[in-house]
């Protein structure tokens, strides 16, 4: 099936057409063959929109198989998809279309107002139940013959960022998430006889392109969940075998009462990612389940490059390089020896093939050699498993989500009566990192509930500042340069 494109050849060759993919509450089952007969329609709809060979699909639409129905025929019909958080802002999303010119924009149906005067796309619906314009469209037509692609052709573009200036689209290939994919079904052992809980959202690599595609490339089920929810990824574990999640998933889901060794017993495989996760952590679900989590370690630009084998799994780590991903710690433009800190760097089939629209700043992250540095400091040790100790840039990850403090900052110091703003990422409990803003005001009029108002217009909730606090001034070195180090260690155990 779809054997000229080269993407969906892989993810449709392993499903029975007639075996149950997925089963959701509240929903009828859907099998392979509804999955796939949904995205050829969808992918006629869109060309029947005049969506064209490398053209750009922007979604911003509720998770929903619909959704990833939509990202399967968006791949089909030869475009590229491009999903964007639901979070994100009126101000936000008009950046994103002004950058990577859609040629077709999905929405849900109750910011149609609001997207429409954001891009000259042709504007299509799809509600978090299935409905929308886009369906309507999609149900007129029957049947779809692949557009021919090649492993190098562009299949998704997602936007990361650095710690300053836009954010940068990661063009990534059908041979980039077609290879990484399935090497994580080796690594991790999925077949058809898994069944997958899918609780992640499918906006981003860890819930699209390895939890969906890794399914898929295996032939495997899944527990397809709205988001995350408790008692519903308990109820479903009896029944299921796998769980991909951010370590916020684990912490929550180990004050459950709910969650014991019985009910456990049935799972083959508990994986996190997206953000470091506490050897606390670690220790507290292995105590409960008698499961080890397997960690693993990725970015928007590579998908993944590390993981914990699972015959010996070990906390506090990323694991070991996947096979075919080159891994390599380079400090003052050398390697180093096992157990020095340096920035991490990777080649390999998973690599991007650079960032849209930005050849400069492909050429500053991208090397000629395909060496890609990702920023990340850390070490390997001598059997070479891989531990992240740092960044070399003040990104922060939080609750499994990339916020980068010039962008919370811009917004913050632009408010009437503030001088100034440092944002910075300290350890939380729940969320892995917490994003915490430093003010220094002109006007002690102004106060948090000026700042949060301000920002809840700008910035989607998961970027904005868990905690604030106002100082006199910010801590500076001899060159006039603000120490974000000391302010970390300064509020590093406000929520401890």
């Amino acid at each position: 099936m779809y054997r000229d494109n080269h993407l969906l050849h892989r993810l449709s060759a392993a499903g029975d057409p007639a075996k149950c993919f997925v089963t959701r509450p509240g929903a009828p089952d859907l099998s392979y063959g509804d999955l796939f007969a949904g995205a050829e329609r969808i992918a006629a709809a869109l060309v029947a929109a005049g969506l064209r060979p490398g053209d750009r699909v922007a979604a911003q639409v509720a998770k929903s198989i619909e959704a990833v129905q939509l990202y399967l025929g968006t791949v089909l019909a030869g475009g590229i998809f491009l999903p964007l958080n639901t979070a994100y802002t009126g101000a936000e999303l008009g950046y994103f279309f002004g950058n990577a010119t859609p040629r077709i924009v999905v929405c849900d149906p109750a910011r149609k107002a609001e997207i429409a005067p954001l891009s000259d796309a042709k504007l299509l619906t799809l509600a978090g139940d299935g409905t929308g314009t886009l369906m309507d469209a999609a149900i007129t037509h029957q049947g779809f013959t692949a557009v021919s692609r090649g492993p190098d052709d562009l299949a998704a573009i997602l936007y990361t960022s650095g710690t300053t200036g836009r954010s940068k689209g990661a063009m990534l290939s059908h041979a980039n998430l077609a290879s990484n994919s399935e090497t994580l079904k080796q690594v991790w052992g999925f077949t058809a006889d898994d069944v997958l809980i899918h609780a992640l959202p499918i906006f981003h690599t860890h819930g699209l392109f390895v939890a969906t595609n890794v399914a898929l490339l295996a032939g495997a089920s899944v527990h397809f969940l709205s988001g995350f929810d408790a008692d519903a990824i308990l109820a479903a574990m009896p029944r299921a075998t796998a769980l991909m999640g951010v370590p916020t998933f684990y912490t929550r889901l180990s004050e459950h009462p709910g969650l014991t060794r019985e009910t456990a017993a049935n799972m083959r495989i508990f994986i996190s990612g997206s953000a470091p996760m506490l050897v606390d952590t670690h220790e507290k679900w292995q105590q409960i389940t008698g499961h080890t989590v397997v960690e693993r370690y990725g970015m928007t630009e590579t998908n993944m490059n590390t993981s914990n084998p699972l015959d010996d799994p070990r906390p506090g780590t990323v694991g070991l390089p996947l096979p075919g991903v080159d891994l390599r710690v380079v400090a003052n433009g050398a390697p180093v020896d096992p157990g020095e800190i340096g920035v991490i760097e990777v080649r390999g089939p998973n690599v991007f093939q650079g960032y849209w629209q930005m050849p400069e700043k492909t050429a500053e992250e991208l090397r000629a050699d395909g060496w890609f540095i990702t920023g990340d400091q850390g070490f390997q040790d001598k059997d070479g498993y891989v531990t992240i100790v740092g960044r070399e840039k003040d990104m922060v990850i939080s609750g499994g989500f990339n916020i980068y403090p010039k962008e919370v900052e811009s917004v913050i110091d632009d408010i009437d009566g503030i001088r100034e703003s440092a944002v910075v990422g300290v350890p939380h409990p729940d969320f892995g990192e917490a994003v915490v803003a430093v003010i220094v005001c002109d006007n002690a009029a102004v106060n948090e509930v000026d700042v949060t108002a301000a920002l809840s217009e700008q910035l989607a909730r998961f970027k904005q500042p868990k905690q604030m606090v106002f100082l006199s001034e910010l801590p500076r070195n001899t060159m006039g340069k603000v120490q974000k180090k000391a302010l970390r260690e300064t509020y590093q155990a406000l929520f401890s």
